[in-house]
């Protein structure tokens, strides 16, 4: 039978299943049927707690994981209760102090980015996510460094402070002065533009005959550069922290659950492409186990948030990862408030 709409219900189901949810939610365990008759919005006997009970699960929006057991709620259930019924509770004092504290770290963005990512794992008890800025970083500097036996360091900074090293190999011996002029010639043509941009501006000076380089140096100027050409779309584009957060004790009884959803984080291409689908939302959207494919063995739920640069732009996706038992009213707010946080950070 498929669920009926929230409005449906009867005050007294949708009582008890708010309940039951809330209950499952708070402790991981099903909910019976004496707990439930012994509240006192309730005011029923067990028998007909029951009975309500048994009508939910009909529905399809509980389900009884053992004949003596009470009930939880199914994945159908769990969204009926975040869209219709959750109560999302403002983040306390001490959430918005932690995670301010460690956003107000200096520091390059990658380190925001950790930080995030870290401390929404923290708060959360499931395990943190960031999805990378997808824009070009905009650049200060480039330098080669000897490292002796054939080989440079290509380093290059960009205007926040990020630094990204390179190993080049060299083959020949490359003279002091020609890795200066190197450098100092893409740092020249570099500066405040993006790799894509300097690259494209130094090969057409390159090409044109424009450069007083010599060959020397125009050799290393055309390696440096294509240490970087690398496609950013294979470099790791997700930060995930708090991985051990997913083993605690109620997991343990479900192993194989876990070992499931510790592959999937493995993959992170694949949680970044369903994070994606997070990008153009308006506010925080929550993706809850079998609804989606790549969650449909491990039975986990996702919780995300655009965060956007300061002129408003989607730049990125965070959220938690964990278990369907999130306690969504606390951390849908949480996630929010973290994407806001860190779009201050992004220019």
């Amino acid at each position: 039978m498929s669920s009926p709409p929230i409005s449906e219900l009867t005050d007294r189901a949708r009582e008890i299943f708010r309940l039951v949810v809330e209950g499952y939610l708070d402790s991981g365990q099903p909910v019976g049927s004496k707990a439930l008759a012994g509240d006192k919005t309730v005011n029923l006997s067990p028998a007909s707690v029951r009975s309500v009970l048994a009508d939910l699960e009909r529905f399809g929006l509980l389900a009884a994981p053992h004949t003596s057991a009470g009930r939880m709620p199914t994945d159908s259930g769990l969204r009926m209760f975040v869209d219709g019924i959750m109560r999302v509770a403002e983040p306390t004092a001490q959430e918005r102090a932690a995670i301010e504290e460690r956003l107000s770290e200096p520091g390059p963005i990658e380190q925001a980015l950790e930080q995030t990512s870290a401390v929404l794992s923290d708060l959360s008890g499931a395990a943190g996510m960031v999805l990378v800025p997808t824009r070009e970083e905009r650049l200060a500097q480039f330098s080669l460094v000897n490292l002796g036996q054939g080989r440079a360091l290509a380093v290059l900074v960009g205007e926040d402070g990020a630094v990204e090293n390179r190993v080049m190999q060299l083959g020949d011996a490359i003279a002091p002065v020609a890795m200066e002029q190197a450098s100092n010639y893409i740092t020249a043509r570099l500066a405040g533009r993006t790799l894509s941009e300097a690259s494209a501006a130094i090969s057409g000076e390159i090409n044109s005959g424009k450069t007083q380089l010599d060959e020397a140096s125009r050799d290393l100027v055309e390696r440096g550069l294509a240490v970087w050409s690398e496609d950013a779309t294979n470099r790791p584009v997700l930060i995930v922290r708090g991985q051990s957060n997913l083993l605690d004790d109620a997991a343990l009884g479900d192993i194989e659950r876990v070992r499931s959803l510790l592959d999937d984080l493995e993959s992170k291409q694949s949680v970044a492409e369903l994070l994606q689908g997070a990008r153009e939302a308006e506010a925080t959207r929550i993706f809850i186990g079998s609804e989606n494919r790549l969650f449909s063995l491990s039975g986990s739920s996702v919780i995300a948030s655009p965060y956007r640069d300061r002129e408003g732009r989607v730049v990125g996706v965070l959220g938690v990862i964990g278990p369907t038992r999130l306690n969504y009213a606390r951390v849908v707010p949480m996630v929010d408030l973290a994407a806001r946080s860190l779009g201050k950070l992004i220019g």
